[in-house]
């Protein structure tokens, strides 16, 4: 049954986006084409996300001082003060809303962007290619949006509440400017929405054979390394709690990473115990082993040839 399947969705689906050996200009033409149809929904998707703004930036400021319950499913508050937000432009409200209905309508409008992308590449790919790259496209927007929801609804409270509450016990009132508010936020979520790509592309460079899983766990102590100057670099604060906030997940999924590249890596042809042993070595041995076991005569060691004039 699965060969059948396998065959009809060569025959059906795949067979039909062949390359018809378009010339460079058709293919620019048609880059064109798909670009333009993409912006077009994007547009189309940001009125409507821009309407919607205000109530996206409360969503947004939802992680500021509240805790995310997992056993109840629900936002608790916390013991933070009331937090007022400031603007210090005339237009940076404004500019605010626009940048979060963008991104947002960026999200919504990316399973779109995606399917334009991929008719545009896979007139181009092998079939054995066409099958491999969707599935990968699918798990990779799965990824980065789970990435993005665990930074939402775990790592952003903590990190808040960590740095908020530090302000308030050093004396200091807090407000915070929405800018800045909005992006240190929306750079959490794109942040850990790229961390949750880590197993994957472990798993594809296992897959093809760039890496190995005993590779990955020979240098797990580079990687931790490697986590925490990542975080620190891309850690919108200095300090060491949003930094090991993050660098915490990251080598957490580089194990994950390692599972995905033992189950699904490149296999490795079985070496035999002869490789490398000459013919005439593998002859010289077979005959020996041939005399060896071969039954010895009651009163002499020696056997002559068959037909042969004996000694």
């Amino acid at each position: 049954m699965l060969n059948k399947v396998t065959q009809w969705l060569q025959d059906s689906v795949f067979k039909p986006l062949e390359d018809k050996k378009m010339p460079v200009m058709e293919h620019l033409v048609e880059f064109q084409v798909r670009l333009t149809r993409a912006v077009i929904v994007t547009a189309v998707v940001f009125v409507g996300t821009f309407f919607y703004a205000d109530a996206l930036v409360k969503w947004l400021r939802v992680p500021l001082q509240n805790m995310f319950v997992p056993s109840a499913l629900s936002w608790e508050p916390t013991d933070l003060p009331t937090v007022p937000f400031v603007f210090l432009a005339p237009a940076e409200a404004l500019w605010q809303n626009v940048k979060v209905a963008g991104l947002f309508a960026v999200v919504l409008a990316a399973p779109y962007i995606l399917h334009e992308v991929w008719r545009f590449i896979v007139p181009g790919l092998h079939a054995q290619e066409r099958r491999f790259v969707g599935p990968f496209v699918f798990v990779s927007g799965a990824a980065f949006y789970t990435g993005a929801a665990f930074s939402f609804f775990f790592v952003l409270p903590f990190a808040l509440n960590f740095l908020i509450s530090y302000g308030v016990n050093a004396g200091f009132v807090p407000q915070i400017s929405i800018a800045q508010y909005v992006g240190f936020s929306l750079w959490f979520l794109l942040v850990f929405g790229l961390i949750f790509e880590v197993p994957l592309a472990l798993t594809l460079m296992a897959k093809l054979g760039w890496v190995d899983a005993p590779f990955l766990i020979r240098y797990w102590k580079w990687a931790l390394l490697g986590s925490f100057i990542i975080a620190a670099i891309l850690t919108p604060t200095p300090d060491p709690f949003n930094q090991c906030l993050m660098a915490g997940p990251m080598f957490l999924l580089y194990w994950v990473g390692i599972f995905g590249a033992k189950c699904f890596g490149k296999k490795k042809p079985v070496e035999s115990g002869q490789a490398g042993v000459s013919p005439v070595a593998m002859a010289v041995a077979g005959a020996g082993a041939a005399g060896m076991s071969a039954p010895k005569s009651s009163g002499e060691d020696y056997v002559g040839v068959p037909g042969g004039r004996g000694r």
